[in-house]
């Protein structure tokens, strides 16, 4: 009984991946493939049948994770993309990058920026040159900072296209649901919390008054619900004590992210995600987290803020400073990487 129970618990995994994915021809990409995030991520990407071949990077492990993964039945071809990041990246349709250090207990996001944004900023460089016209999600934190620093190594390459670069905020999203679905006695699947800001802490707005369907919160249960969405993360931190961040959900999350993109990059309609890009809704900020309709080419539209209570409006106007220091922050290490690339190639 049990071997036949988890057959058709199999069974029904692979027909839901088939249905929620038309068949494509996409390659992608995934650097920091046995990490954390990389592994559970490689895995749900195999069973997606719209990606014919998944490459694999990191700087260790990697053929051992190719290895396992290959053994899954399904049409994917996973290879491992070798130390040439070049070679790993030339002609993907998508990159997904999942690289860096992971968040440990006491850590501020800004003590993450300074490993982080170098594997950043070589990752998006060799882009450039090897898959220029690549979609480009970013999972790699402080993902305030990560995106305008990638944006900004695009644009000095006049290689940016922001219809494609996603910055992987859609974990608030998924804890969102989940957390305003038990709390109204919902299926979480139901649930749709609109996300605006950024992707960390006070940055996260949860939406609540536009919550669908409605939840009902107020006063001291409406104040706890925004503060456990917008401290999620540093939870699971605490929980692991040490030995890692949020790993599982943040994969499932990307996978989410990802699986929308390449639905409407295969003509799928009516797309909706959440996710932190390049963004024009708001002059003070040029990045902000928001839904966007998905299309062939990326984003086909932002929703931008919509209608806000009076609550929401004053958790924005306190988050607009803090991204406005965390764009700056990432637009500076990227000016002075490129401005330190332009001396040394004329020596």
């Amino acid at each position: 009984m049990f071997l036949t129970s988890l057959f058709r618990k199999a069974t029904h995994l692979k027909r839901c991946y088939s249905d929620c994915a038309k068949p494509g021809a996409h390659k992608v990409a995934v650097i920091g493939a046995a990490g954390g995030i990389g592994q559970p991520l490689s895995l749900l990407l195999k069973l997606n049948p719209s990606i014919v071949e998944l490459r694999l990077h990191d700087l260790k492990d990697v053929p051992g994770v190719v290895a396992d993964l290959s053994h899954i039945e399904t049409a994917t071809k996973v290879v491992a993309g070798g130390s040439d990041l070049g070679a790993t990246l030339k002609d993907v349709d998508m990159i997904v990058l999942a690289a860096g250090l992971p968040r440990k207990p006491g850590m501020k996001r800004e003590d993450l920026f300074k490993t982080n944004a170098q594997i950043v900023y070589d990752v998006t460089k060799s882009m450039t040159k090897a898959a220029p016209d690549a979609y480009l999600i970013i999972i790699t934190n402080p993902l305030n900072s990560m995106i305008p620093l990638a944006c900004e190594v695009l644009k000095e390459a006049n290689k940016l296209n922001a219809r494609k670069v996603f910055g992987c905020s859609t974990l608030d999203s998924v804890r969102a649901a989940t957390f305003v679905g038990e709390a109204i006695c919902k299926d979480p699947k139901t649930v749709d919390v609109p996300i605006i800001g950024g992707h960390s802490g006070n940055t996260i707005i949860p939406l609540i008054s536009r919550s669908n369907p409605p939840a009902c919160l107020e006063g001291d249960d409406l104040q706890k619900m925004i503060k456990k969405i917008q401290e999620a993360g540093t939870e699971v931190v605490k929980a692991k004590a040490g030995k890692g961040s949020c790993t599982l959900a943040m994969a499932y999350a990307a996978s989410r992210l990802i699986f929308s993109i390449l639905r409407a990059a295969d003509g799928e309609k009516e797309i909706v995600e959440s996710a932190y890009v390049k963004s024009d809704v708001m002059p003070e900020v040029k990045y902000l987290a928001s839904p966007l309709l998905l299309g062939k080419c990326g984003i086909e539209k932002n929703f931008g803020l919509g209608k806000v209570d009076e609550c929401e409006k004053k958790m924005f106007c306190e988050a607009m400073e803090i991204l406005k220091k965390d764009i700056e922050m990432g637009e500076k290490f990227a000016k002075a990487k490129i401005c330190e690339s332009q001396k040394n190639s004329k020596k």
